[in-house]
């Protein structure tokens, strides 16, 4: 059994040394690697839009720098090799991160948890616990991966409440656009009036796509086009194109914008209706199980009295 587990953690320690080699190793860029650093250092020029809340929970002092360090050594990484992360991109987008700073926050937490196996453990033997030695290979092994997975998890619900918010926001914003629209405005005009009228981070970003439009020379709908591309909000590409069509119409834009505000909102509010509907629901159920587990309780004296009578 020990030869058994010695040959399991040794071709464990062999494939984490491949995979490390895989890594950090340079193999020869081809094509697709040098298109994605130019796209990469393009996309560099755009900002990150943080809160002040995000700020204020950063780290301080040696670990900051650590952190600044290894998220800088991701990054360059992930530019060089050309990966694309799927999904994640979006996400991370949509949050204001950056790629080295998510894959640093997984190396982080997947060893930390990898090494709080072996620790406790080592805490156990010492209060005399007889634990195999077995456990805190195979225990460490398990929390390493899901410590590494565990980030991939908690970004994906955050990124999907944040597209929730970012959605409602555009309904306002359409609305708003119509009314500078109706005073008068032109349209590239009347997007960056409504993207000031507040601070909240969803007109922040649309404010700084529509800033960076003048930079790169595209006109404003084709930036919130890529915007919506890069943060997967479908209502933003839908809006990008409609107003690529009917851009010298400002009659057929205001009434088009009405509409599909009036649209965005009907769709909420048909989403919030249905999640209403699902809890009632569950509440119906539980109420039945509650009486089903109140009539139990009183019929259980009798029936015990009758079966033990017989």
């Amino acid at each position: 059994m020990t030869l058994l587990w010695s040959l399991l953690a040794g071709a464990l320690a062999g494939l984490g040394i491949y995979a490390l080699l895989r890594v950090f190793l340079r193999p020869k860029p081809g094509v697709a690697t040098l298109v994605a650093r130019i796209d990469a250092g393009r996309k560099s020029m755009r900002s990150q839009t943080t809160t002040a809340l995000e700020r204020s929970r950063g780290i301080s002092g040696f670990g900051q720098s650590l952190n600044a360090r290894v998220t800088d050594f991701f990054e360059v990484q992930a530019t060089d090799r050309g990966w694309q992360l799927g999904k994640v991109r979006n996400d991370l987008a949509i949050m204001g991160r950056s790629a080295g700073q998510f894959l640093a926050t997984k190396l982080f937490i997947g060893l930390g948890l990898f090494l709080l196996a072996p620790f406790v453990w080592g805490v156990l033997r010492l209060l005399s616990v007889p634990l195999p030695s077995a456990i805190p290979l195979v225990l460490a092994v398990v929390l390493g991966l899901v410590g590494f997975f565990l980030p991939d998890l908690a970004l994906r619900q955050e990124a999907d409440r944040r597209r929730k918010d970012f959605r409602k926001v555009v309904g306002v914003f359409l609305d708003l656009v119509a009314m500078n629209l109706a005073g008068g405005r032109g349209l590239p005009e009347a997007l960056l009036a409504a993207s000031t009228v507040s601070e909240h981070w969803s007109l922040v970003r649309i404010r700084q796509a529509l800033a960076n439009a003048r930079l790169f020379g595209v006109t404003p709908w084709e930036a919130l086009g890529v915007l919506g591309e890069e943060i997967a909000i479908d209502e933003l590409r839908d809006l990008a194109g409609a107003l690529g069509l009917a851009a010298d119409d400002g009659a057929k834009i205001r009434s088009s914008l009405s509409a599909r505000a009036a649209t965005l909102r009907a769709k909420e509010l048909s989403s919030v209706e249905g999640k209403e509907g699902e809890r009632s629901q569950s509440m119906l159920v539980a109420q039945l199980l509650l009486s089903a587990g109140f009539l139990v309780f009183l019929a259980y004296p009798a029936i015990a009295q009758l079966l033990g009578a017989q």
